[in-house]
């Protein structure tokens, strides 16, 4: 098998501000768990931790893994609208902070 060297990459998504939603800090949180609740579930499932054999073909299954992980990444940017708009965090600052953590620990370059 031939070996595959991956460049050094950073992977930038973006997601709307959602419309007509009152969101709170609890509501994303609880919403949050929901998603990533149905994202284990779709790995699961696929990978027969049910105790069930798969009944899909796995392209069609990393597409619903796919699509679970993107309604997570969806209500995590709500969440950061919240910390933003509703408690004034500095999420450009946090994610500095963030990203140096990481840096530091020899995550990343």
């Amino acid at each position: 098998m031939e070996s595959v060297k991956w460049a050094r990459v950073s992977k930038t998504v973006t997601l709307p501000r959602l419309n007509r939603l009152s969101p709170s800090l609890e509501s994303t949180a609880l919403k949050i768990m929901e998603e990533s609740g149905e994202l284990a579930q779709a790995i699961g499932k696929f990978r027969g931790l049910s105790g069930e054999r798969p009944k899909i073909e796995e392209k069609e299954a990393m597409q619903l893994v796919a699509r679970e992980l993107m309604d997570v990444a969806q209500t995590a940017v709500t969440m950061m609208f919240v910390l933003e708009e509703q408690y004034g965090i500095d999420l450009a600052g946090v994610l500095e902070e963030h990203t140096e953590k990481l840096r530091q620990k020899g995550y990343c370059d």
